[in-house]
C-alpha cells in the first residue's frame, strides 16, 4: 500500500508517480521537493534520493519529517537547481515538482 499525504488524500499523485516510472533501486533527484510530501511517496523504493529546494525552511521541515526507514538513503539540500553541484555517481531519474 502506498503512503498518502494529507495533500494527496485520494492517492492521485502517488498513482501518477507509480505509473510514470519505476523508482525501484534508482537514484533520484527531486528539484523543488519542498517539505518532502512527494518524496515520501517513492523514497521507500529508491536506492538514494536527493531532494533540493531553494526554501531553507521547507528543507528543514523535510529533514525533520524524514521517516526512520528511509533516513539512510534520503538527503535534502537547500540549493538552487542551477547552481547544484553533485559529484558522480549521477542520477537515474530527475524530476521537478512545483518548480519554475
Amino acid at each position: 500500500m502506498q503512503p498518502r499525504s494529507i495533500r494527496d488524500a485520494d492517492g492521485a499523485e502517488a498513482e501518477i508517480l507509480g505509473r510514470l516510472t519505476d523508482f525501484e533501486g534508482r537514484r533520484v533527484l527531486e528539484v523543488g521537493c519542498g517539505d518532502g510530501r512527494l518524496t515520501w511517496l517513492y523514497a521507500p523504493r529508491a536506492a538514494y534520493v536527493l531532494g533540493v529546494d531553494s526554501d531553507e525552511e521547507l528543507i528543514a521541515e523535510a529533514r525533520r519529517a524524514t521517516p526512520a526507514d528511509v533516513a539512510d538513503r534520503v538527503e535534502f539540500r537547500a540549493a538552487k537547481a542551477e547552481t547544484l553541484d553533485v559529484p558522480p555517481p549521477r542520477f537515474d531519474i530527475a524530476f521537478l515538482s512545483w518548480s519554475l
